[in-house]
Parts: structure tokens; C-alpha cells; sequence
């Protein structure tokens, strides 16, 4: 409701580098608040409206203040848990000097800044490279103190996954501390998520959060099971964990707290492979921290956990900021069909900027979320999500909607109707290097290369497979451009019988 009320109220305002933020939490500090604007440059002033729960940030300049609104449009950012709006301020710059109150905040901003160019080193490089400094890295080292209830890997999902798109999560004992590795898509994500829970507690006065960056660039995660799950590999083994005493546990003289055994990987008929039973259902423990408590509603458009707060997970995306000139209910359909099978799309009749996109399952949904939210396309950074409808309606008879919604339950482009497909091995971020197979024997370099030229690609690069002559690797100029592509030359006809396979590729030429 507020955020509809936010959307109505006001038309987005021309560029500035002030930013205008809402639903900010009473009490959040001020220098939670600089903290959102320190990874895209210099925040240089703030004014805070606490009755109203806004505030206005100025940026050190215009172009890092629209590199920021664009990250946050795709990625909304939290503070304490909440949600925070922001959007361009009809001011052009925060004149405060004469202000009751402005003190704390120089001397926040002046703390804050100070740390930035010290050991924290936050700095515009990183919105720029898209990467981080060394020690800011997507996985996150957790340690759980206190452990009197036992922490599941659903509970760690639910509560992470407020503050970006959980890829991996591994738990395991050591030093007798329950110890928790847990990587993210982004590394933003994993800088709020330390921000906003280190040191809170799970549940009331007990299972301590203590939060650092991990060393690692990336977790290998060998089984999917209740010690450790990788959400963007679904065909991994259970690994047949028996029930065990966890230690850590035990540590605390706890009455045998046994951990169900992982219901295992066939099928992963409960939603994101979580055992359907958690087995222990954790008592709701009264007073305890409204943020992080497993028994609190979930965030909107976050995915939910059965066995954890009983609401049903969602296979239909809502897709917005669609560039409604250029976007066809097949581009979708490509698009989100290298990460599950699509079975139907539909563009919205009425702000053809949205899009319903309906998934095979809850786990292939989630799996888009995590590589295509944020991602450009066609000028325009896509904001995907789950949406609130549980499926896609057809038109019913005789009512046309110009060809807006379509069903693809049938196609022959479903890339893992079948079970184990290599497919399920291959499922990589988008990039400027696509992997292309199904090659007709009398294609030659030069017609490949005319191929993506003719689509508007620029070809920096290309290599046939050195074994198989059927494969090769081709270098775009951009990740968007490789986006559109693939949309573009997906299944196209090669002649002899053969259609083109396009896929994202993790190496480069």
C-alpha cells in the first residue's frame, strides 16, 4: 500500500544529485543512512525529516547519484529489515548550514567519509567496476552464538534472503562454533546483509549473529542436503547425510535436538529442495527481535519458505521497467527460458513495461531472480521478482489481446524437460561470451561472425571448440548486447537441419 501510495504521488524528477529517500526507520542512525550512497562515490550532505521518516542525500555528483537510483531501482535496498524508497529530489543541491540538529549529521558524514578513505576504502570504483576491494566480497563467514534452538539452512534462507539473492549457503562445526559460509549474487548484498545483522539475534536472547567477509571468491558446494545447498545447481546428490547429533548443539547441553535427514535431490518435490517436514519446528519465542524472527511475514517479493512460515512459493515472475517499444512475449520466453522452462508469458495490456513470466516451478523462478534481476535490456535495467498471482490466465475465447500473452508449455525450446540434462550443469550469470552449439559442419568463422554483425553485435572475438568443430565461443562487445543476441539468434535456422543453441558462457576467448 505505502509503496503504491509512494509510486502514485510523485512523477520521477529530471536527474540531481540529491535523492530524495522514504520509509526510512525511526531508528535507523545517520550513519546507516550515508552508508546506502558510500559504495557508488562521496556522500557530501544530509538533511533527515524524522517525523516523516524521509531524508535527502547529496552526492558528490549527478553521476553517481543516477548510477545509485539505477542500482536501487533494480535492487531494493533495506535498513534494520525495511524497505527504503529512493528517487531524484526536485532539489539541486541540500543547503543545511543554519539548521537545528545538522551536527549530528556533519559529524556522522565527516566519521563516515573518514572511514571511506581509510581502512574501509569504499569508493566510486566499485560501482564503476561492478567488483569490490579486497575483504568486500559476495560470501559472508557467520558464526552463531548461543545456539539454543538449532538454526536450519531454511531459516538461514529466509532471513539472508531479505537482503539479495542467496546463491549458496554451507554450515558446518568448527571449534565447537556453529559456522555458516553464504555467498550472494552481489557483493552489495552481502554488505547490507552484514550491516543490518551483525550482532542481532535469531530468536529472543539467543542465536547471536557475528558477521565477516569471507576470504573466498566462490563456494563449491558438493551435495544439496541440510548441511549445505547450492540453489543454482539442482541436479546435485543428497550425499545420504543420516540423522546425526549436531555437536554444536549438543555443546550446550540441549535434549537430543535430532536433525531430520535430507528428504533427498529426486524430483525436489518440496520448493527449493527444502525437506518438506523441517523436521523441528521451532517454538515462537516470545519477544523475540521483530526483524529477524522466523515466525515474522516475509518481505514482499521475497521468496517464502514452506516449513518455515507455511506460505506458498510462486513460479510466476512480475518483470517491470520493460522497454515496451522493442519487448515481445518471445523475447521473455528466450530470455528467462536459459534459466527453467517457460510456460507462459503476458505483457501487460495497459503499461506494456510489465510482464508476467510463468516458470515450470518455484525454483527455476528463483533461479531467474538471481541472474536476471538487475540485468539491462534493451536500455532499461530489469526489476524481476515474484508476483503475487499464482498463475498466468489465458485470453478466453474470441477476446484477442494483440498477441500479448502467450503459452509455451509445449514448446520444443525447453531447455530441462529432461531430468539430469547436462543444461542443469550450465547455468551461468549473463555475459559478453555466449557459448554456441549445434553447428552445421560447412559453417565457417566468417559466417558466425556475419551473423551476430547482422543483429547489431559488435564480434570482438571467436574460437571454435579445438575437439568439436559443432561448438564454439564468441565475444561481444557488452553483456547487453550478448543479451539481445541470444534472444535474437536462439534456435535460429543454420540450414542442414540444424538450429542454433545459444548459452551463456563462463569463460572468456
Amino acid at each position: 500500500n505505502e509503496k503504491k501510495k509512494f509510486k502514485r504521488d510523485r512523477s520521477p524528477c529530471s536527474p540531481s544529485r540529491v535523492l530524495h529517500l522514504r520509509q526510512i526507520p525511526n531508528h535507523a542512525t545517520e550513519a546507516e543512512i550515508i552508508s546506502l550512497g558510500l559504495p557508488f562515490g562521496k556522500v557530501t550532505n544530509l538533511l533527515r525529516l524524522k517525523g516523516k521518516n524521509q531524508a535527502f542525500l547529496e552526492m558528490a555528483s549527478e553521476e553517481v547519484a543516477v548510477t545509485m537510483v539505477n542500482h536501487y531501482t533494480s535492487s531494493i535496498p533495506y535498513l534494520r529489515s525495511q524497505p527504503v524508497y529512493i528517487e531524484y529530489s526536485n532539489h539541486k543541491e541540500l543547503k543545511t548550514d543554519n539548521l537545528p540538529n545538522q551536527a549530528r549529521t556533519q559529524a556522522a558524514l565527516q566519521g563516515v567519509n573518514a572511514m571511506q578513505s581509510g581502512s574501509l576504502a569504499f569508493t566510486g570504483a566499485f560501482a564503476a567496476e561492478g567488483g569490490v576491494l579486497p575483504g568486500q566480497g559476495s560470501i559472508l563467514r557467520i558464526i552463531i552464538e548461543d545456539l539454543f534452538y538449532p538454526v536450519t539452512l531454511e531459516v538461514l534462507y529466509q532471513v539472508f534472503s531479505k537482503f539479495g539473492s542467496v546463491l549458496k549457503i554451507v554450515t558446518f562445526t568448527k571449534n565447537n562454533q556453529f559456522q555458516v559460509l553464504l555467498q550472494y549474487a552481489e557483493p552489495m548484498h552481502a554488505y547490507y546483509a552484514k550491516m543490518a545483522l551483525d550482532g542481532q539475534n535469531i530468536y529472543a536472547t539467543c542465536c547471536t549473529l557475528r558477521i565477516d567477509f569471507s576470504k573466498l571468491t566462490s563456494l563449491k558446494v558438493r551435495y544439496n542436503n541440510d548441511k549445505s545447498r547450492d540453489f543454482t545447481r539442482l541436479d546435485l546428490p543428497s550425499g545420504d547425510i543420516q540423522p546425526v547429533l549436531d555437536p554444536s548443539i549438543a555443546a550446550f547441553g540441549t535434549q537430543n535436538f535430532l536433525f531430520p535427514s535430507y528428504a533427498g535431490a529426486a524430483g525436489f518435490a518440496p520448493p527449493l529442495g527444502f525437506a518438506q517436514d523441517a523436521g523441528l519446528s521451532v517454538p515462537a519465542v516470545p519477544g523475540a527481535l521483530g526483524s529477524l524472527a522466523v515466525m515474522s511475514p516475509a518481505v514482499p517479493g521475497q521468496m517464502t519458505i514452506p516449513g518455515v512460515t507455511g506460505a506458498p512459493v510462486n513460479s510466476v515472475l512480475l518483470v517491470s521497467n520493460l522497454n515496451p517499444e522493442v519487448i515481445t512475449p518471445y523475447g521473455l520466453f528466450i530470455l528467462f527460458g536459459v534459466y527453467g522452462d517457460v510456460h507462459r508469458v503476458k505483457i501487460m495490456f495497459k503499461k506494456k513495461e510489465k510482464a508476467l513470466v510463468q516458470m515450470a516451478d518455484a525454483v527455476q523462478a528463483q533461479i531467474a531472480i538471481n541472474y536476471l534481476n538487475g540485468q539491462r535490456l534493451y536500455g532499461r535495467v530489469l526489476h524481476t521478482t515474484f508476483s503475487k498471482h499464482q498463475i498466468v490466465q489465458l485470453p478466453r475465447e474470441g477476446h484477442e489481446d494483440q498477441g500479448l500473452t502467450k503459452d509455451y508449455s509445449n514448446s520444443p525450446l525447453h531447455r530441462y524437460k529432461k531430468p539430469g540434462s547436462k543444461n542443469f550443469q550450465n547455468i551461468f550469470p549473463p555475459s559478453a561470451t555466449l557459448h554456441l552449439s549445434n553447428i552445421p559442419p560447412s559453417a565457417t568463422v566468417d559466417n558466425l561472425k556475419n551473423l551476430f554483425t547482422s543483429t547489431g553485435s559488435t564480434v570482438k572475438a571467436f574460437k571454435f571448440f579445438q575437439r568439436d568443430c559443432k561448438m564454439a565461443l564468441i565475444q561481444l562487445g557488452s553483456v547487453e548486447e550478448a543479451v539481445h543476441a541470444l534472444i535474437e539468434l536462439h534456435n535460429h535456422d543454420l540450414g542442414e537441419n540444424h538450429h542454433l543453441r545459444v548459452s551463456f558462457s563462463k569463460s572468456t576467448i
